[in-house]
């Protein structure tokens, strides 16, 4: 007998009840429409993911639990799997799926491996569940497991071990570069040693620093991808699992009958999974998307600087939200070339957004002026240049205020390792869209977008220009940084593969004073990551939660 699943990744809100709610409903219909035999929703579809300390207010929890017995009434002519937070009598919560059929809540299962590393706190708030949980539908034998249970090896192998044909998994697995290969092939690992197909249906949309890319996902018991979702966007995978690919139908009565009416046909469900460049592209512009709309605003302002991150910010933003949602603001000082201010405005024209020109200048002169009296005697240094930005700070949020947009920042994720940044300056915003994309990458996705069109909104010019802040006379970023190229290596050494300061001198690939310097850059300067703008996860190790160094500190890794 075939097995129709459906595997419907949503993009639900934390918190958001009745709208989640509404939308699991919607996906439970569509599952009917096409007469599967089980419909999978993501994990703690139901509170969003991940809800953080939400799950401490008792009343959260009990709505919760309202909604997963209301979905349930709409559980007819098929088994509906639900993420949710479950209960017990002494009040330990669960990271749960409700397995809901004939209109009521047949069965639970509680995840029983729980995450506690990189981004996820399960073991803050779940009891890991002690209990495996399979049931039968269309004549075949499933067997849960929610996200992590899957990674690991025990789970899938007791399961199958009892019997279980296929391996349902609920999920919400973050993204990262190159997670979605990551997935398949643990996943298909697991089909493989268990000769077991495995259906997972994973969570889509932003919630603050991350992205979840959807993909859902099905492999045959040799381990072969059979059919895959959309990435970074709402989709429901309808595929059917032919007696072949799970092999001997299991015995007993099924969980409901399987519908005696013809189904309707299938579309082909085999993609082929985003290209590198565009993955990350798409990444970001859906965390921009959801972190804008899901806080209630519509409209953006950023500081269009002529620069390459101001412009792929912009785009960004124009391709997340409309371009008549963005408005650029070129700030001019006396340092100001006349290049970089028209390539600001070229790139505002070229996607259509609003420009306004406001000069820092008169502002600049009456910082100095109050000023110089109390620095008699010194001479001009960074803090001159650092009264710039921070003026540039001050007129964005002034636009916030008056008109209601929220301000993205754009500067990059080399310059936040290293602290070339101003605090209360250029960090001034409320999110951060380029805060885990390194420098050279910022490059690589400007010239992916103007080969992608419409338009090449950024210039020749501003890809060609040496990186400037336009702080100081002649000024470069390699007046005070290395090379990008060089800097990126040694970041992604230190940051995201968290190599010691020995280990990456071992790699003789770069001079030993120069890592050492970048290093204690890196150290130096935590107090200004920890008031910098959330932004959005793109590598393995991001900045945040990802990675949390105690600001006071006196373990001296570069010594």
């Amino acid at each position: 007998m075939t097995l129709r699943l459906a595997l419907a990744q949503c993009n639900v809100t934390v918190g958001d009840l009745p709208g989640n709610e509404r939308r699991l409903e919607e996906a439970v219909r569509a599952a009917q429409a096409w007469r599967a035999d089980v419909v999978l929703t993501p994990e703690l579809a139901v509170t969003g993911y991940p809800p953080e300390d939400l799950l401490l207010k008792p009343r959260f929890i009990d709505d919760n639990l309202a909604v997963l017995r209301r979905l349930a009434g709409a559980a007819s002519g098929l088994v509906a799997v639900v993420g949710f937070v479950d209960r017990d009598r002494a009040g330990r919560l669960y990271n749960a799926a409700g397995v809901l059929t004939g209109g009521r809540v047949a069965a639970v299962y509680r995840k029983q491996r729980l995450p506690n590393y990189g981004v996820f706190d399960e073991k803050r708030y779940f009891t890991p569940g002690d209990q495996p949980l399979i049931f039968e539908a269309g004549g075949v034998r499933c067997g849960m497991t929610i996200c992590e249970d899957l990674w690991l090896d025990e789970p899938p192998r007791r399961l199958a071990a009892e019997g279980a044909q296929v391996l349902l998994n609920i999920s919400a697995s973050p993204y990262h570069a190159g997670k979605l290969h990551t997935r398949e092939a643990v996943f298909a690992r697991q089909a493989r040693a268990n000769r077991v197909a495995v259906a997972h249906c994973n969570l889509v949309g932003g919630q603050d620093e991350l992205v979840f890319d959807g993909a859902s996902l099905l492999l045959n018991p040799r381990g072969q991808l059979t059919a895959l979702a959309a990435q970074f966007r709402d989709d429901m995978l309808v595929a059917d699992l032919e007696p072949d690919e799970v092999g001997r139908v299991g015995r007993g009565r099924s969980a409901f009958r399987s519908p005696a009416q013809p189904r309707p046909r299938l579309r082909p469900a085999v993609r082929q999974p985003l290209g590198r460049l565009e993955e990350i592209y798409r990444a970001l512009v859906l965390g921009l998307r959801d972190y804008v709309r899901k806080n209630g605003f519509s409209t953006v302002v950023l500081g269009l600087s002529g620069g390459v991150d101001s412009a792929l910010t912009a785009c960004l933003a124009a391709d997340a939200l409309g371009s008549e949602h963005v408005m650029g603001l070129v700030m001019p000082s006396r340092y100001s070339s006349a290049a970089t201010q028209r390539d600001a405005k070229t790139v505002g024209a070229a996607l259509g957004m609003g420009v306004r020109e406001v000069s820092i200048e008169p502002l600049f002169r009456a910082a100095l002026g109050t000023l110089r009296p109390c620095f008699a005697g010194r001479g001009e240094d960074v803090t001159e240049q650092n009264l710039q930005a921070r003026i540039r700070g001050l007129i964005t949020m002034a636009f916030s205020n008056k008109f209601g947009w929220l301000v993205l920042t754009t500067g990059n994720k080399s310059e936040i390792a290293t602290g070339y940044c101003t605090l209360y300056g250029d960090m001034v915003g409320g999110f951060a869209v380029l805060k885990d994309v390194p420098k050279m990458l910022v490059y690589e996705l400007a010239r992916y977008r103007n080969r992608r069109g419409p338009g090449r909104p950024v210039p020749d010019s501003v890809l060609r220009r040496a990186p400037s802040a336009e702080l100081a006379p002649n000024q470069t970023d390699q007046d005070t940084l290395p090379p990008y190229p060089v800097l990126d290596a040694i970041l992604t050494a230190y940051v995201e593969d968290d190599r010691s300061l020995q280990e990456i001198l071992a790699l003789r690939r770069f001079p030993p004073t120069l890592v050492t310097r970048v290093v204690r850059m890196v150290d130096r300067a935590e107090y200004k990551r920890r008031q910098a703008a959330p932004g959005i996860k793109i590598t393995p190790k991001a900045f945040g939660k990802d990675r949390r160094i105690p600001i006071t500190n006196r373990y001296q890794v570069a010594a």
